[in-house]
């Protein structure tokens, strides 16, 4: 049985929750496979809203097993502060949530190393969440890192209080102004050490091709967006792990030829939360309305996010980098009420058009070149199959699809997972 992947095509915060808590009644098991708190995963169902950072989104289905991979970062106070949200929705942690041995702990100093520096680069910040990502998969790299599968051994106590006196040494070196009380910060995460040890550890490799061989049905879900790409993304605004396709067979331990179908999300225009260039961006009337009615503000940093029409040509070289085979549109209602849609078919780099993304879209190299198309009025909120649709936005939809050249199989038109229609 192949793994089929879901993942964001553009700077995150496309719906992936919502898609893959829709998806997780054809699944057995769902599988986080990059990324950590930074991500933001909203799901709303029966009145309640949820936000999850590291718990895989199928964790509200009682039949799905969730796996959090060898190539997610774990930081254990949020992901404690995560559990205890949960609650009181009566979960079984203890055989629903499986934790790799080989993902990497984010420890309090991995959290201040990132504040250190970020204040360290001024106005050139790269808009870090600051939840230490960054330098936890540094560390991995660096062969320094700590692992799941250290709190199993004696001398794991060891092993942090190296890395930590090593990562004090590095703060003072960025000679910035951090104010931190290190004893309440280790107190607070050994607490959550102790929380983190009584759910299950495994070898996720081992248990995910057991799986396969066995005909469970899995999906794999991404974090970010793959415009946030470490390799493919608007370097160096981006995050720090393999948002794309290629990171669910590192970050699982599944190989290539086990993949199957490729499911990308994309909004019905385009946000970016933090800095980095966004050709498309709205400083206008038509961009405030998107960030009112969409709700645009991020689900981890409550940071506003910046609103653009689609951008077409990103769109694209995101579906090529990833093998995408079905599309799945998300906040199609927050459109309705346009006269008009602007999609950026081209872009003008340095003077010449080309419709592919080039090595560096910062604006001054880069001016976006629109298509208009008819907008629609309609409100799609209460809509639930697709031949309810205005016809503007099904010739929006072909207009997408033609130009990509693949499917739109899912339109969102609300935040709802009542508020899906297939295609």
């Amino acid at each position: 049985m192949a793994v089929n992947l879901l993942l964001g095509l553009q700077w995150g915060d496309e719906g992936k929750g919502k898609i893959v808590d829709v998806l997780t009644k054809n699944y057995d098991i769902i599988a986080r496979f990059q990324g950590g708190p930074n991500a933001g995963h909203t799901l709303i169902f029966d009145g309640h809203k949820h936000v999850l950072h590291t718990i895989p989104s199928g964790i509200f289905h009682k039949d799905a097993v969730n796996v959090v991979g060898n190539g997610v970062v774990i930081d254990p106070v949020i992901f404690k502060r995560e559990l205890e949200n949960l609650s009181q929705f009566n979960l079984d942690f203890k055989t629903k949530l499986l934790i790799s041995r080989k993902a990497h702990l984010i420890l309090p100093t991995h959290r201040l190393l990132d504040a250190a520096s970020e204040t360290s680069k001024g106005k050139a910040k790269i808009g870090s969440t600051l939840k230490g990502i960054g330098p936890t998969y540094m560390d991995k790299t660096g062969r320094n890192g700590m692992r799941v599968g250290d709190l199993e051994l004696e001398d794991w106590k060891d092993k942090y209080a190296a890395l930590t006196e090593k990562h004090i040494k590095m703060i003072e070196f960025f000679d910035v102004d951090i104010q931190y009380n290190l004893e309440e910060l280790e107190a607070e995460f050994c607490e959550a050490i102790n929380v983190l040890k009584q759910l299950t550890f495994i070898d996720s490799e081992e248990y995910l091709n057991n799986a396969i061989k066995n005909n469970k049905t899995i999906l794999a879900e991404g974090a970010q967006g793959s415009l946030l790409d470490i390799d493919f993304g608007t370097y160096p605004y981006v995050t720090s792990s393999n948002t794309t396709a290629a990171g669910a067979c590192t970050g699982l331990g599944v190989a290539p030829n086990k993949i199957g179908e490729v499911f990308g999300i994309f909004k019905a225009y385009t946000t970016r939360v933090g800095s980095g260039p966004f050709p498309t961006e709205l400083f206008d009337e038509a961009g405030a309305t998107m960030s009112k009615v969409g709700n645009e503000f991020g689900a981890t940093t409550g940071r506003p996010r910046r609103c653009g029409w689609l951008d077409l040509v990103a769109l694209k070289y995101a579906v090529q980098v990833n093998g995408v085979t079905q599309l799945m549109m998300m906040k199609g209602d927050v459109l309705s009420g346009f006269d008009t849609l602007k999609v950026c078919t081209s872009y003008n780099y340095k003077g010449t058009e080309v419709n592919y993304l080039p090595y560096n879209i910062e604006e001054h190299n880069v001016t976006p070149i629109y298509t208009e198309v008819k907008g629609w009025k309609q409100d799609l909120t209460g809509m639930t199959t697709e031949d309810t649709l205005p016809i503007e936005l099904k010739d929006y939809i072909k207009f997408i699809e033609d130009f990509v050249e693949v499917p739109i199989k899912i339109v969102s038109v609300g935040p709802d997972r009542k508020q899906t229609i297939m295609r």
